[in-house]
């Protein structure tokens, strides 16, 4: 059961015999991926306990206050879990994602409805009928989400001649109702997809629940026999034995990405697609 933080720190000085169990930044790195977190939590509200001594996973309740100034308990799973599917900034807030999508209210004298029967999820049926793991150009697949990606793509091609014009790889099983799985980038002649990540302007790209899911969209990639290289900006913790901790895509980052896709196909195939 989560305690307050302050019954927490003096249970952790008694089993650790010191009067700073956690010495500032020692979390300092776990912490780093979440700056909308890092806004919301201020030392004076927690018994000047700073957020880089408090471990990820611990059962302590924080108050926390957001940008509006709403304050809320909450514990750092319950925090870093929060954005979910939501992009709005609101999302962070327990009080301030009420707000900006409010509960139905239903008049007293309004029969209740029966409930509903829950719809079966039927899987797309654009995608064509190919074996598993073949690259293909998707209608269903997302636009680039930003400049940086767009970049990202011109300088792969640039010093890599594959097949362009492919978005989507036909996937083993559904990933979210459809059989197909779009990385942001296919080396078809590799079999290696590249993608990028950034936590995004508000915090709410690529951590939490949206975590969770490129993870699995990694295993999805996987499963149909390619090889995933993510490409990670700013502070955000490699996910896969391929990935690269970047502080922001420039054309530097290229030759460390030739050297992954190196070490995954070896040099001698990656070498002859080089221009």
């Amino acid at each position: 059961m989560a305690e307050r933080v302050e019954l927490w720190w003096a249970r952790r000085q008694f089993s650790k015999g010191l009067d700073v169990p956690y010495p500032v930044g020692t979390y300092r790195t776990e912490w780093a991926a979440y700056p909308a977190l890092i806004r919301q939590y201020h030392p004076e509200l927690n018994a000047g306990i700073t957020l880089t001594q408090v471990p990820p996973a611990a059962d302590v309740l924080l108050l926390w206050e957001c940008e509006a100034g709403h304050r809320f308990a909450a514990t750092p799973a319950e925090q870093r879990a929060r954005p979910g599917r939501e992009r709005r900034r609101s999302a962070w807030c327990p009080d301030c994602s009420t707000l900006a999508r409010p509960p139905r209210i239903i008049p007293a004298a309004t029969p209740a409805r029966p409930p509903r029967r829950k719809r079966e999820r039927t899987l797309c049926p654009k995608t064509p009928d190919l074996p598993v793991g073949e690259p293909f150009a998707s209608a269903c697949a997302p636009k680039p989400a930003s400049a940086v990606e767009a970049r990202l793509r011109a300088d792969v091609f640039s010093r890599l001649s594959v097949s362009q014009g492919m978005n989507a790889i036909r996937a083993a099983r559904p990933f979210f109702d459809h059989l197909e799985v779009w990385p942001d980038i296919l080396l078809p002649e590799l079999r290696v997809a590249i993608e990028y990540d950034t936590v995004g302007r508000h915090g709410l790209e690529h951590v939490g629940g949206r975590e969770d899911a490129d993870r699995r969209k990694d295993r999805v990639v996987r499963a149909s026999g390619w090889e995933v290289v993510r490409i990670r900006t700013g502070k955000l913790e490699p996910l896969g034995p391929h990935d690269l901790q970047l502080a922001a895509w420039s054309r530097r980052g290229l030759d460390p990405l030739i050297d992954a896709l190196r070490g995954i196909r070896g040099s001698l195939l990656v070498d002859a697609y080089l221009v």
